[in-house]
């Protein structure tokens, strides 16, 4: 069984910086919450991951069938109840005609591992390290 691990660093105020593969991504608040503005939120990029994922499988699924998808888009949407979001929308935006795109759908929920992750959920253990 493959693992994925990464670790978030703190770096004042509401700061945090990942290191992926090289690259930073930065997390933050925004002044309203007391943060400086300085990257998303968590929520953001946690919405940003489940629409990067869902559109990468939409172009995936339409490869395998010979459907060229050149300006597929996905729009993802959280409702927030308190802490959590009680309701995500996911929704494929593309020229191509809906009868084409409707049957990828299907295929790329199964291809997705953000949407899987929460339509499927793990088992979350929290301890100190």
């Amino acid at each position: 069984m493959s693992e994925l691990e990464l670790t978030a660093r703190w770096e004042g105020g509401y700061r945090m910086r990942t290191e992926v593969r090289g690259l930073e991504i930065r997390a933050d608040e925004p002044p309203e919450y007391h943060g400086d503005n300085t990257g998303p939120m968590p929520t953001e990029l946690f919405l940003a991951s489940l629409a990067s994922c869902f559109g990468m499988a939409v172009v995936h699924a339409g490869r395998k069938r010979g459907i060229d998808l050149p300006d597929v888009a996905v729009r993802v949407t959280g409702t927030y109840e308190g802490l959590r979001f009680s309701r995500i929308r996911v929704e494929v935006l593309s020229s191509h005609p809906r009868e084409q795109l409707e049957p990828l759908l299907e295929r790329a929920i199964s291809y997705c591992y953000v949407s899987n992750t929460l339509l499927h959920q793990p088992l979350m253990e929290f301890a100190i390290g």
